[in-house]
């Protein structure tokens, strides 16, 4: 059984690794930052040796997204995650596509009524 771990943050600016940009992580003293960081990167290589570890994608900032939701007889788009509040995460798909609108007109035919489908490309660092 897979299970994909979603990780929400409230970063300004948005960044990775979390901890690096969020108040509390930056609290930390930079020398016990780097001691997690280091048990961060042994854990991924023990899950990676296991097979445990399938694969990992950092998001790039929510205001990259795109949203697609069933207005009528079709899906509308609009910049930015703005699902209600109300609305929970219900699965992950990850495309592989050469460009934006290519990504964009896949992610268009995943909205259907009662959906909110949120469009993100991954971050590159």
């Amino acid at each position: 059984m897979k299970y994909v771990v979603l990780i929400h943050s409230n970063m300004q600016p948005w960044g990775h690794p979390t901890i690096d940009f969020t108040e509390v992580g930056r609290a930390i003293p930079a020398d016990e930052r780097a001691a997690m960081g280091k048990e961060f990167d042994e854990l991924l290589s023990e899950l990676s040796a296991s097979g445990e570890l399938v694969t990992g994608l950092a998001l790039d900032a929510p205001s990259t997204a795109r949203t697609y939701r069933w207005e009528g007889k079709r899906p509308v788009s609009t910049d930015g995650p703005y699902a209600e509040s109300k609305e929970q995460l219900a699965g992950f798909f990850v495309l592989d596509c050469a460009t934006r609108d290519r990504a964009e007109e896949l992610a268009a035919k995943f909205a259907g009524p009662g959906d909110v489908i949120e469009l993100r490309p991954e971050m590159e660092f």
